[in-house]
């Protein structure tokens, strides 16, 4: 039976240090060598922390967590590209085949104002998960499941918040804005609740809260040059947010104290 031979490589990496929000963080250049074209972008971090470790040097800080693209937290630029130069893709599927041997890589955080750094290429994202918990529910009746067909939803809806809602909330869509917009986060999590029947009751609620905390946090605005949506590793489509600017619009006609008491 024949195979494949292991290919090895050789790079050349450039990797932002810095030790904490204050310090003003520099490059710094590394090795890798030996790496397996096989290898996730991250393994190779692995391998380059392993031999800081052994030479007792201080290995590179950054965030990871599933490793199988769902949980967005490999959040670094890549040759800057937030993820790494392929498309649909997390940092953590991205793989060392891509690269070719001798290759330098720049590599460093999400640059945003409302992403401050913790250490090297991790950064603070709490911001997102405030936009979330302004306006992330629903409120329906819960106990057993309804049955399946007990609320119908057009398919063309049910395909639209699918899209939204394969949102993993990594902020590449800010690190790719140049005025660090989350207005594609928040455009999938407004659309995937508030195109499903069950989260009706809330939609003008929830866009004015999420917009609100959007803002709140330090988030720019949106310029609608769609770079967004290209870096995206779930290829949120760019009309979310078309959508939401709508749902935000008809919001801010009614009374913000009519909306809060839902009539």
């Amino acid at each position: 039976m024949g195979g494949t031979s292991q290919k090895l490589l050789n790079l050349k990496l450039k990797i932002w240090r810095q030790k904490n929000e204050k310090d003003a963080g520099h490059f710094e250049d590394y090795d890798a060598k030996g790496i397996s074209t096989d290898a996730s972008f991250l393994e190779m971090i692995d391998i380059v922390n392993e031999r800081l470790i052994k030479e007792n040097k201080d290995p590179v800080a950054f965030d990871h967590d599933c490793r199988e693209g769902i949980c967005g937290s490999c959040a670094m630029v890549i040759n800057g590209n937030p993820h790494g130069p392929e498309r649909g893709t997390a940092t953590c599927q991205l793989h060392m085949r891509k690269f070719n041997d001798g290759e330098s890589i720049t590599v460093e955080p999400f640059r945003a104002a409302a992403f401050p750094i913790i250490k090297d290429l991790s950064v603070d994202r709490t911001g997102l998960d405030r936009i979330i918990q302004a306006g992330g529910y629903v409120s329906v009746n819960t106990g057993n499941a309804p049955d399946g067909n007990a609320t119908p939803v057009p398919k063309v809806k049910a395909d639209m918040a699918f899209n939204a809602a394969a949102c993993i909330g990594c902020g590449a869509c800010v690190a790719a804005c140049a005025n660090g917009s989350a207005m594609l986060f928040t455009g999938a999590k407004v659309a995937h609740l508030g195109l499903l029947p069950q989260g009706d009751p809330e939609r003008q609620a929830r866009v004015l809260a999420m917009m609100d905390m959007m803002q709140a946090n330090g988030f720019g605005n949106c310029s609608n040059t769609g770079a967004c949506s290209l870096a995206c590793p779930k290829d949120i489509s760019f009309e979310n947010i078309v959508r939401m600017n709508r749902e935000f619009t008809k919001a801010s006609l009614l009374k913000r104290d009519d909306v809060d008491s839902g009539d």
